[in-house]
């Protein structure tokens, strides 16, 4: 029987009793994935030119379950993405925006792919921190800012009502020279101050990845590439040994850096190259 990729992963995230963080850009709609597990569910969007096309999105959430909107902040314009461009990608189905919006399946000839073309027609460039108001007008569950890589923002994040913000550069296909976000993760948490929750994304490849991002301050990370991996090599099944190794890698890390508990993982288990250059001073 085939599975769809977001189903299987939903499906491997209850068994681990983890968060699965929907994308608005899944290959299936989200009534599919709600119907298929008890996951708790996150559902990740934009900010469309459209407002009724987010606004729509974020309804057929609440009313199956999903327990925190995740709004992508970093992304008002798609970056120069030269290997889509050079390949010509074709975006993939986005069965969550039929009905709402048109799609255009012709190559345009001119150059560029799919997936460029359809962000400018679509993503509002004049994203601002007044749709994030206008975004909590509209529904009652919590928002993560996901996108988040400097202090600034942060403090803005939690100005404006934000009930966490998510350390992201979007696997660094948006801006050449991105910081990593393991390196913008401490700037982050210090100006939050414990306001709200910090996660990170980006390059967790390793339980030891999972336990310096908690050292620094993380309150959890969020994994994408290694689940694919998963899901190519075994379905849900793959998914779920993936998410079961992170923890079983965590859970060494830990013992052996002699800490009992995630709350015992403090700043002092790592040294970054920050603290190699203060030593030297």
């Amino acid at each position: 029987m085939f599975i769809l990729g977001e189903v299987a992963t939903a499906r491997a995230a209850a068994a681990c009793n983890t968060i699965m963080v929907l994308s608005f850009g899944s290959s299936c709609k989200i009534e599919e994935v709600a119907s298929s597990c008890d996951a708790i569910r996150f559902y990740q969007l934009y900010v469309y030119r459209r407002r009724d096309v987010s606004a729509t999105l974020v309804r057929r959430a609440e009313s199956l379950g999903f327990k925190a909107i995740v709004l992508t902040v970093d992304t008002p314009v798609l970056g120069r993405r030269e290997a889509d461009i050079r390949n010509k990608m074709v975006a993939p189905r986005m069965a969550n925006l039929e009905g709402l919006m048109s799609f255009d399946d012709d190559i345009d000839s001119k150059g560029g792919s799919k997936l460029e073309r359809f962000a400018h027609e679509t993503l509002d460039p004049s994203l601002s921190w007044k749709d994030v108001e206008w975004l909590k007008s509209i529904t009652s569950l919590p928002i993560l800012l996901k996108g988040i890589v400097t202090a600034e923002d942060a403090r803005k994040a939690v100005e404006v009502g934000a009930a966490g913000v998510i350390v992201s550069n979007h696997g660094a296909r948006q801006l050449d020279y991105a910081p990593p976000t393991i390196s913008a993760l401490e700037e982050v948490v210090k100006a939050v101050a414990g306001a709200v929750p910090v996660l990170v994304d980006g390059g967790v490849r390793r339980g030891t990845d999972v336990f310096k991002a908690l050292a620094l301050g993380a309150t959890a990370v969020m994994v994408g590439r290694p689940v694919f991996y998963g899901l190519a090599a075994r379905g849900e099944a793959g998914a779920r040994h993936v998410i079961e190794m992170l923890n079983r890698e965590l859970e060494l890390a830990m013992a052996l850096c002699g800490c009992r508990s995630v709350a015992e993982v403090t700043r002092r288990h790592v040294l970054t190259e920050g603290d190699r250059i203060r030593a030297l001073l």
